[in-house]
């Protein structure tokens, strides 16, 4: 969440942030007026109570007197500001409770650098690669063989079957099968082997407690996003981003072992609410998927430097599959709530003529850590300091499958995967009907 404290200080300024991102000046404003008000009454809740503590003074003095009708007199006055006193604490919770649930809701400040819109329409372009593009070769042309979908491949060479996934699961649940398990697994592992050991390799819950959740800004603004699972108050990770975000919360860092980086694979879930109709075909949006994600605490000095090494890595590999992508700087209108700044990947899927989302690499600010309470001491002295959090996916595997059996397939049908992943599917790289 935001800093109360920069509403404080700067409404003016946080409002005219907040609006570049469409958040209406009356929702601001409400969170500060709640501050105003919880404010004020603490400060009567506190005056009452410095009353009531005079007046046990008072009385005792009266007793030691003999003046027992001043003293019982005094003491039904303390009683009448001990319940007003306890009202007032009462009523500054509820209006706290305001504030916290308003910040909870309040999207973070966007980087001044972040291009303004209103969709992802507006999304910035920055480059663009392809194989072959450092010596000269021109931006690739799908070809005929590689305009059918990876639905129709997969069920061709039965590597993916959505019809028997959606009978075990519902719609919008892969199965895959024989290679093309094997190939989601082979990702896998290419990914983990590339990132590790600089980033530490962690295998996380992939069911959290709701405060997990709440940590990352998933909760309470995006809970139709996210299966519940009800009975034990426990969610299905949209993510890995939400148990690495919650690893050290509540903790203090020293400022020397950061950054602390983690990669995780986990499977995700996401419910994809209001998605109906919209590319779920396929692997294009499905509830269920494995991802790599890359993570990292930062001092905030470092966390630029954090964000653009995830990124690195995972156009690196994109390109050691000879994926055509581009770097998309997104807007302000498609900038995810708790982000300041993010970048998104997206691979070329030829089959289906689309530039596909794989990855997105995003810094937080302090947003995510004043929600987790992750601090560090500063190696020079002074307070604890929030952390800065950074994340992106190295990479989500649905659309790269997709993108890959696409722009592989051949002119009789079969697959050919790219020379890096031999080493993982046992040197087997052409795909062929059984």
């Amino acid at each position: 969440m935001i800093d109360i404290r920069a509403l404080r200080e700067d409404p003016t300024g946080v409002k005219a942030a907040l609006a570049r991102r469409g958040v209406e000046e009356s929702e601001v404003d409400a969170v500060i007026a709640a501050d105003v008000a919880h404010r004020a009454l603490l400060s009567r809740a506190e005056a009452l109570r410095a009353e009531v503590k005079t007046l046990s003074r008072v009385v005792g003095e009266a007793m030691r007197a003999g003046d027992s009708a001043r003293a019982e007199e005094l003491r039904a006055r303390s009683r009448s500001l001990g319940e007003a006193e306890r009202a007032a604490a009462s009523d500054a919770d509820e209006e706290w409770e305001k504030v916290h649930q308003g910040l909870l809701y309040l999207p973070n400040i966007p980087a001044d650098d972040v291009p303004a819109g209103d969709s992802d329409a507006d999304n910035v372009e920055i480059r663009r690669w392809w194989p072959g593009q450092a010596s000269g070769a021109a931006e690739p042309v799908r070809s005929a063989d590689q305009m059918v979908p990876h639905w129709e491949i997969g069920e061709a060479l039965q590597l993916l079957d959505m019809e028997r996934g959606a009978r075990l699961s519902g719609s919008m649940f892969p199965l895959y099968r024989g290679a093309g398990a094997r190939l989601v697994r082979a990702l896998t592992a290419f990914a983990l082997d590339r990132h590790t050991p600089t980033y530490e390799e962690i295998r996380p819950p992939t069911v959290v407690l709701t405060e997990t959740m709440v940590s990352t800004g998933h909760l309470p603004k995006f809970a139709d996003d996210a299966y519940h699972l009800e009975r034990d108050d426990l969610w299905a990770i949209p993510t890995a981003e939400v148990p690495l975000t919650s690893m050290h919360r509540g903790e203090i860092l020293e400022e020397s072992v950061l950054p602390l980086r983690f990669t995780a694979a986990t499977a995700c879930y996401r419910r994809e609410a209001g998605s109906a109709g919209r590319d779920t075909r396929g692997l294009l949006r499905v509830h269920e998927f494995d991802k790599v994600e890359l993570f990292a605490y930062t001092t905030p000095e470092q966390a630029l430097e954090a964000q653009a090494d995830i990124l690195r890595r995972a156009e690196s590999l994109l390109q050691e599959l000879g994926l055509y992508y581009r770097v998309m700087d997104l807007c302000t209108g498609d900038l995810g709530g708790p982000s300041a700044r993010t970048f998104d990947l997206e691979v070329y899927s030829p089959g289906v003529d689309k530039w596909l989302e794989v990855s997105s690499t995003s810094w937080y600010r302090d947003y995510q850590a004043r929600r987790a309470q992750v601090r560090y001491r500063p190696s020079g002295g002074g307070p604890p300091q929030l952390v800065h959090t950074v994340n992106g996916s190295a990479l989500a595997w649905p659309r790269i499958w997709a993108a890959l059996v696409e722009s592989g397939r051949q002119r009789d049908g079969a697959v050919l995967l790219p020379e890096c992943l031999a080493p993982y599917v046992g040197g087997e790289l052409l795909l062929e009907a059984p």
